[in-house]
């Protein structure tokens, strides 16, 4: 029992150490929490005094600016003002300028409008003499002013026409007199210093052979070698009765000599089959295009060419294989380009230049293309392309007046290219042509009234015009022929110059019996 009471106080004591305990955490922490809210409350209370602090110097600063605006923003106004006012005393000042011009004006026009009543009324005074003088005139003439008049305008229309055609004719003679001596010396002198070369080439080639077994070869089982000859070349080979000969027929000269090598070759070697011919074909174009090169150096060595670039190079050996109106093109071209040069010295200008345009000026008729432009304006586009100067590339496109001539050396080429195109035997005109263009010329001549007969003499290049003595006069004559010549040169095309010669004779016949 004891015991249990000692263990019952012991409980009872430690229950009550306990609770004193927890009363004494409670008050200790309630102490502590006390200190930590006065913390907190003076922090928070010298925060609140920095916020208030830059708050009060951010509206300071603030203030400052806006002020600083308002004063700027005030300047500009009086000085907006200031600048209206000068502006509106100006203006106010040109007012009154133009208010006094306007009374000066006006005083001007007044004095002006009494002037023009006194000048109507003197016109007046004179329309009215004029008129009496006019009528005692045509009482004294017998004739109304209109009829003089009409008469007279017509008599000076005559004496005008016959003036004129009489000036004409005065200065034509002059300018040929002048022009004529230094003209004719250099186109003479151009002329006789050249060696002309004539190559006349067409649409055929004739290949010989040894006998005619060789035409069974070519031909081959059921035609197939010919077939492919063909087709390799792009030549149609004709094989007919000829003896010893087959035909080549092409129009394009590089190709038709591509066949008749390659022909040879295959005759030579004897070995004729399409594989065969399809390998001596291919190499045959290749010597034939180192050949076309080979023939543009020469061609630029032998006139004194350099720095062409070698596509030009090219095109000038193409040349060889052309021909324009029966004339072979390279012929052709190195022609133009000498006569260009020996004209150029004579004139003073730059040969190597005049040399240069004279063989370019037909590049454009062997294109490895065949676009639709005119061969002097693809020229020019091929010279443009390949770095040559603007003044040979003008006379590239110009030779034919496709362009408009910037420099001397275009005249040149294109009369020199006229020279080559035009001497005699330079070229075969198609006869049909050649035909229509002569009855064309006479045509032409007999288009004008008064006109008896025309004759076109010396291949076309003289219109020799018969006119009726009674209805033509000598005045009229020099008219007709000036008025033929003009109209040729604008509506035909002719190589080199049309003379035309107006023959006007008075004939007296009688008979003695």
């Amino acid at each position: 029992m004891d015991l249990l009471n000692v263990i019952i106080g012991l409980a009872i004591g430690l229950i009550v150490g306990i609770a004193g305990a927890v009363v004494f955490a409670k008050r200790a922490s309630k102490r502590k929490a006390d200190s930590y809210l006065e913390e907190a409350k003076a922090e928070a209370e010298v925060v609140k005094k920095d916020k208030i602090l830059q708050a009060k110097e951010k509206f300071l600063q603030l203030k400052e600016e806006h002020e600083k605006f308002i004063a700027n923003r005030e300047k500009k106004m009086a000085d907006a003002e200031n600048r209206v006012k000068s502006k509106e005393s100006s203006l106010n000042q040109k007012l009154q300028d133009v208010n006094k011009k306007d009374k000066d004006l006006k005083a001007l026009k007044g004095n002006l409008d009494r002037q023009l009543e006194i000048a109507q009324s003197k016109q007046a005074e004179l329309d009215k003499n004029h008129r009496k003088q006019v009528e005692l005139l045509e009482k004294a003439a017998g004739l109304s002013a209109e009829e003089a008049k009409e008469q007279l305008v017509e008599v000076l229309k005559e004496e005008a026409k016959t003036e004129a055609m009489a000036h004409i004719k005065d200065t034509v003679e002059e300018a040929k007199i002048n022009a004529n001596r230094e003209a004719r010396k250099v186109v003479i002198q151009t002329i006789q210093r050249v060696a002309t070369e004539q190559a006349i080439e067409n649409s055929v080639s004739v290949f010989n052979i040894d006998s005619d077994d060789m035409k069974g070869r070519i031909i081959g089982r059921e035609g197939r070698n010919i077939r492919a000859l063909e087709g390799a070349t792009g030549v149609e080979i004709i094989v007919d009765d000829t003896p010893e000969a087959i035909i080549l027929s092409c129009f394009d000269p590089v190709r038709r000599e591509t066949a008749r090598l390659a022909l040879h070759q295959l005759v030579t070697d004897g070995r004729i089959h399409p594989a065969r011919i399809e390998e001596v074909v291919k190499k045959t174009r290749k010597q034939l295009e180192d050949e076309i090169i080979d023939v543009g150096k020469k061609t630029c060595i032998d006139l004194g060419i350099h720095g062409l670039h070698p596509e030009l190079l090219r095109m000038v050996g193409r040349m060889k294989y052309r021909s324009s109106y029966g004339q072979n093109l390279l012929q052709h071209s190195r022609e133009v380009a000498n006569l260009c040069a020996t004209m150029a010295a004579e004139l003073g200008l730059n040969v190597k230049m005049a040399k240069r345009a004279g063989l370019l000026h037909d590049i454009g008729k062997v294109p490895d293309d065949e676009p639709e432009l005119p061969h002097a304006l693809l020229g020019m586009k091929l010279a443009e392309k390949y770095k040559e100067k603007p003044e040979v590339c003008n006379a590239i496109g110009a030779h034919h007046d496709e362009i408009e001539m910037t420099s001397l050396i275009s005249p040149i080429v294109q009369v020199c290219d006229a020279v080559s195109g035009a001497r005699p035997g330079a070229r075969r005109e198609i006869v049909e042509s050649y035909i229509n263009r002569i009855k064309e010329l006479e045509s032409l001549g007999m288009s004008h009234q008064g006109v008896e007969k025309a004759y076109a003499i010396q291949a076309g290049r003289e219109l020799r015009v018969i006119v009726q003595s009674e209805k033509i006069s000598d005045e009229e004559a020099d008219k007709i022929s000036f008025d033929i010549a003009q109209k040729i040169q604008s509506d035909m095309t002719y190589p080199g110059q049309v003379k035309v010669t107006v023959i006007r004779e008075r004939r007296a016949v009688n008979y003695a019996k």
